[in-house]
């Protein structure tokens, strides 16, 4: 219902937000908030929190781009490497789900707050980033034949463009592929019930013979993934490595959530409900800019929303734990 109040409302407003490129550009922001929506929504529902994934998007985007511009020189032998976009894709996603794990285990094995062990990596991830160019941007990511290392731009391509139509943005196939296989596994596989379990009552969990520990370190491997992967994707939507790309991304990600339904006490989620909230994220994020709000007017609307959904949130427990 929200989100219909607000297509209608930027509708009359803007006057550029009911056009075709204009519900493209939406969707590939949607998109860039609704994959890092996916993994947090796994995290949220087993009661954690994400607070590095805009980081891991920073710093995939950067060691991705630099293996593009510069390769990976090994001084010891004199040479260097120029990897191929299958192989720096796999590279990223890998480093996404390492800094995933790590997240995790430092929470379920060492028990930590998810807060804090994942501000510490956001921390950390978002200095390597700018270690790793002393602050500056890869902006030759299109690579050279000769290298073999093209390609990348294909992230960025568009599907079904027929005709006059300009097709519909990679990503937004990507999330909604992913969308489908997520919601499928939390409701309909053993996994999912875990973590769902998991964030209802984790002591409860334990004794049901759930292995709480590792479902905890998957889920978060699983955030890690999707980060990474979105790294990739707005590497080549901008066309350059940026370290400040992806900066407080991770909001976005928890208000999508949020909205979506997804209780920040964990145990209750759904991925259909995250869609449907980065929708409104995006459409509240891209209507505002079309209207001429202010970057500042804009975060302090997004806070008023994310309490918003919060209050409703705990309005609701409230009233069924009185039921």
């Amino acid at each position: 219902f929200v989100l219909i109040i607000l297509f209608i409302f930027f509708s009359i407003k803007a006057d550029s937000f009911c056009t075709v490129n204009s519900l493209l550009l939406v969707c590939k922001h949607v998109a860039q908030y609704g994959i890092l929506g996916i993994g947090m929504t796994y995290v949220i529902i087993t009661g954690g929190i994400d607070l590095s994934v805009g980081s891991v998007v920073g710093l995939v985007g950067m060691i991705a781009g630099g293996l593009i511009q510069e390769g990976l020189t090994l001084k010891f032998a004199g040479v260097t490497l120029y990897f191929s976009v299958p192989a720096i894709t796999v590279i990223c996603i890998i480093i996404g789900i390492i800094i995933g794990i790590v997240n995790g285990a430092l929470i379920a094995k060492c028990k930590l707050a998810p807060f804090i062990v994942t501000l510490g990596t956001m921390y950390i991830g978002r200095g390597l980033a700018n270690i790793r160019s002393g602050g500056n941007t890869f902006s030759s990511i299109k690579g050279q034949e000769a290298l073999g290392n093209v390609g990348i731009m294909q992230f960025d391509s568009r599907v079904f463009a027929v005709g006059g139509f300009p097709g519909i943005p990679i990503a937004a196939i990507l999330f909604l592929i992913l969308a489908v296989i997520a919601a499928f596994v939390l409701k309909k596989t053993p996994f999912g019930w875990h973590i769902l379990a998991i964030g209802g009552n984790e002591k409860a969990a334990r004794l049901s013979g759930i292995k709480v520990e590792k479902n905890i370190i998957l889920v978060y491997a699983i955030s890690g993934a999707c980060s990474a992967l979105i790294g990739l994707v707005t590497m080549a939507q901008i066309a350059a490595s940026h370290p400040n790309t992806g900066d407080t991304w991770e909001m976005n990600a928890i208000a999508a959530v949020v909205l979506g339904g997804t209780s920040m006490a964990g145990g209750v989620g759904t991925i259909g409900g995250t869609v449907i909230g980065a929708f409104v994220i995006g459409i509240i994020n891209d209507g505002m800019t079309m209207c001429g709000v202010s970057e500042f007017w804009q975060k302090v609307i997004k806070g008023l929303v994310i309490i918003l959904a919060v209050l409703i949130d705990q309005f609701q427990r409230n009233l069924q734990a009185k039921m």
